[in-house]
């Protein structure tokens, strides 16, 4: 084995590297001053998360115009040739995918910067997750197919794949019958605006905030902190409450019941001053009203409103305990009790 054998190939390899390593020092210098340049949009700072799959792409791009010439690895020209056009496929699907990560993501940005409204914000954010995820799983399919397809075998098989193709989708449409079920669910959501990320929402009797949603699942976050997992066609096939659609401001109500002798006036007037003292009180609502009546109770309603369902709880919650510790504390006899004392005598009766 001569000098010029082993050396080109070392020369090859190191210059490649030298002009990966340079080529990607150029694109983040460039993108950090357009970054610098354009305060406005962070799609250039977010560019910069493409670095490393364009160097892998570069190099292999470089090594395999190359190896044939200058005899890398002659023996196994074949088969270097296979590995470097494997990891260009793979390098050229991972590139666009961080690109477009990058504009979803600046985009979003962009928009909810630009749109103070809470809900049409958590709408788009829906709807490019969505989207983005959708991308990314059609471009990771195109990738393995391609790779795929630079095998020899893969490729004679193609015409009888593509022959029984019809048979192969009507079994394949029904053993995933419920995984496309819930493809089709989840696109309907993103692009119907039933339900989005943010979203207060109360499934199979728990309250809680829609904090994820993919292509086939949704998870539901509860107010103590479990996650919920369900089937996006749960949200397209079965009722459900979703408290922020048309606009996350809530109503709520407190309940007591209590004595007939309860002072009302002077309670709506407690409601009022205790109703000033919560900062998660809009300011909205706040009354008080009697909704019925029993021999030995009389049912109180309080009605409070609150920009969201958090907030909402948290009044009521406010709002039930104050009250109760005022009643106690001023007017301990319109609290409910169980009479012992003898009925007044009928007028008249002898």
């Amino acid at each position: 084995m001569d000098t010029d054998t082993v050396l080109r190939p070392i020369a090859v390899l190191a210059g490649a590297l030298v002009v990966t390593l340079i080529a990607g020092w150029l694109l983040d210098l460039l993108l950090r001053r357009a970054d610098a340049r354009h305060g406005e949009t962070p799609l250039w700072g977010l560019l910069r998360r493409c670095r490393m799959p364009f160097r892998l792409l570069l190099c292999t791009t470089l090594l395999y115009g190359a190896h044939r010439r200058v005899g890398i690895a002659p023996d196994y020209v074949f088969a270097v040739g296979r590995a470097l056009t494997l990891v260009m496929i793979a390098s050229a699907a991972w590139l666009l995918v961080r690109i477009a990560t990058a504009v979803v993501d600046s985009s979003y940005a962009r928009f909810a910067a630009q749109h103070p409204n809470d809900a049409r914000v958590r709408r788009v954010r829906t709807q490019v997750t969505l989207i983005q995820r959708a991308v990314t799983a059609v471009v990771v399919v195109v990738a393995a197919a391609a790779m795929l397809l630079t095998f020899p075998p893969m490729r004679a098989v193609g015409a009888s794949v593509l022959a029984s193709a019809g048979v192969l989708g009507i079994v394949a449409g029904i053993a995933a019958q419920s995984t496309l079920g819930n493809l089709f669910a989840g696109l309907q959501i993103a692009f119907g605006d039933t339900v989005r990320i943010g979203d207060t929402v109360v499934v199979d009797e728990e309250w809680g905030t829609v904090e994820e949603i993919t292509l086939t699942f949704l998870v539901v976050r509860t107010w103590d902190e479990r996650r919920l997992t369900m089937p996006v066609s749960y949200f397209t096939g079965k009722p459900y409450e979703n408290w922020s659609r048309g606009g996350a401001q809530m109503t709520g109500t407190v309940f007591w019941h209590l004595d007939h002798r309860a002072p009302l006036d002077l309670m709506r007037e407690q409601l009022r001053r205790i109703l000033e003292e919560i900062p998660e009180w809009d300011g909205r609502t706040g009354s008080l009203a009697v909704t019925d009546t029993t021999p030995h109770t009389i049912q109180v309603r309080a009605v409070v409103t609150a920009k969201d369902g958090s907030d909402v709880w948290t009044v009521r919650c406010q709002v039930r305990e104050r009250l109760i510790a005022w009643l106690v504390a001023h007017h301990p006899y319109a609290l409910p009790r169980i009479a012992t004392a003898p009925a007044d005598p009928r007028p008249g009766a002898a």
